[in-house]
């Protein structure tokens, strides 16, 4: 095992897989990942199916957020989960604490060669849970600020070089958006701020951190004040027309794309699109893409991760054989991710991630500094993608960007809703 684990290391493929006395062996994986995501991860276990002739992958795409969690914590409770699974490592506490995913032993990541040391050290650590590994974290997805040269050139925000002039400081971005308003007639900003919109967690998130504001601590929400202002501060940009009320996220990043907005607030996972529609001749402007700016402290600003994971599956253990089989799959990935972060995604595997190939890819290199001042929600089986305390905050929150609710209102009603769940005991599923 040992020598098929430096053989698998040497050639980046799955060698120890190429053959199998006891036949193909067939792995069900269950990704929430669809859209351009979708796209390249059916290419990535393609291309590994083909590369050997011992395992093949079958993925099957279900609806993203809670309904992917929910069928996941519910099958793999039963047994009847798949061997693979693709989740967010913001909801690690949820799942590995409830129970719902496999630990992953330390002999069994030696023999498909994965080892800390080849991924980021905020990723592989945030991959574990109460001193066990759970997941093989494979990218980082942080908000970036989106700019249309185009306007920002009308507004006067270039530098001779043609690129967005440096931004520090809140009254900066909002100095930046009004400039837009008022000397183009278009919207400052483009960003999902609609009921129900979790960009605003997201950006809120971002501001404490950047505050040194803590979020929870010892079982309460320990922001403070902190938590008034911010949300008062971004709804100010919306409040003062900056930016149009209510979009739901296809309304936001089409008014962005189709020239309506000087700036976007968003994911890095909207970069393929405006990939695409500039190769295509149909973007209509010259697009650019900063981090996101230092407006207090420091640069912090949110970010998730995608990883790999296996589910418990209760009743049904995995058989050794079928362990490394799916590890040699995750480690096939990790190691050919180039085409993962064509997708806008910062690799989490090192080797790839600072390789000169991935240095050069374009536009990722015009914000991949944001990388070092990522910040995760604080652990908590409440927290992370599409879970109840996000769900809360997109609940309420939007009401103070559109103005019905004071931003005073909105936070003491997102606290006293989600204090509950901070009180109580982690679900044990």
């Amino acid at each position: 095992m040992l020598k098929a684990s430096m053989l698998l290391g040497a050639l980046g493929t799955p060698a120890l897989l190429r053959a199998q006395p006891r036949g193909q062996i067939t792995l069900r994986m269950w990704t929430l990942l669809s859209g351009g995501d979708g796209a390249r991860m059916r290419a990535l276990v393609e291309a590994f199916n083909a590369s050997q002739g011992g395992v093949r992958v079958v993925s099957t795409t279900l609806k993203w957020g809670e309904p992917f969690y929910t069928k996941l914590i519910t099958s793999a409770v039963v047994g009847e989960g798949p061997d693979l699974a693709t989740v967010h490592l913001s909801r690690l506490p949820n799942l590995a604490g409830g129970g719902v995913l496999r630990p992953i032993a330390p002999a069994e990541l030696a023999v498909a060669g994965l080892k800390g040391d080849d991924y980021f050290p905020r990723q592989w650590e945030k991959s574990r849970y109460a001193g066990a590994h759970y997941a093989i974290p494979l990218d980082l997805h942080p908000l970036v600020l989106y700019y249309n040269k185009t306007l920002a050139r009308q507004a006067g925000l270039l530098d001779a070089a043609g690129r967005l002039a440096p931004i520090v400081g809140y009254e900066a971005l909002t100095d930046a958006f009004r400039a837009v308003k008022e000397r183009t007639g278009k919207a400052g900003l483009a960003m999902e701020s609609g009921q129900g919109s979790y960009a605003i967690w997201r950006l809120w998130v971002s501001l404490l951190a950047q505050r040194k504001a803590p979020l929870i601590a010892n079982g309460h929400f320990a922001y403070g004040r902190a938590g008034v202002e911010e949300l008062a501060r971004v709804s100010a940009w919306f409040t003062r027309g900056y930016g149009p009320v209510g979009l739901d996220y296809p309304a936001s990043t089409s008014q962005f794309m189709g020239g309506g907005a000087g700036f976007m607030i968003n994911g890095v996972w909207e970069v393929p699109e405006l990939v695409r529609t500039t190769e295509a001749g149909t973007l209509g402007f010259e697009y650019g893409i900063v981090p996101f700016p230092r407006l207090y402290q420091d640069a912090s600003v949110w970010t998730d991760s995608h990883a790999f994971a296996i589910p418990a599956n209760e009743g049904r253990p995995m058989a050794p054989e079928k362990v490394r089989a799916v590890l040699a799959f995750m480690a096939y990935v990790s190691r050919h991710s180039l085409g993962w972060a064509e997708g806008g995604h910062v690799p989490a595997y090192r080797p790839v991630a600072e390789s000169a190939e991935a240095r050069a890819l374009m536009p990722n290199a015009m914000y991949a500094q944001a990388a070092q001042n990522v910040v995760y929600d604080p652990d908590g089986w409440y927290m992370g993608a599409a879970g109840p305390v996000e769900a809360m905050a997109s609940k309420f929150m939007p009401g103070a960007l559109s103005g019905q609710l004071t931003p005073a209102e909105a936070m003491d009603m997102f606290e006293k809703e989600a204090l509950r769940l901070l009180r109580k005991k982690p679900p044990r599923y």
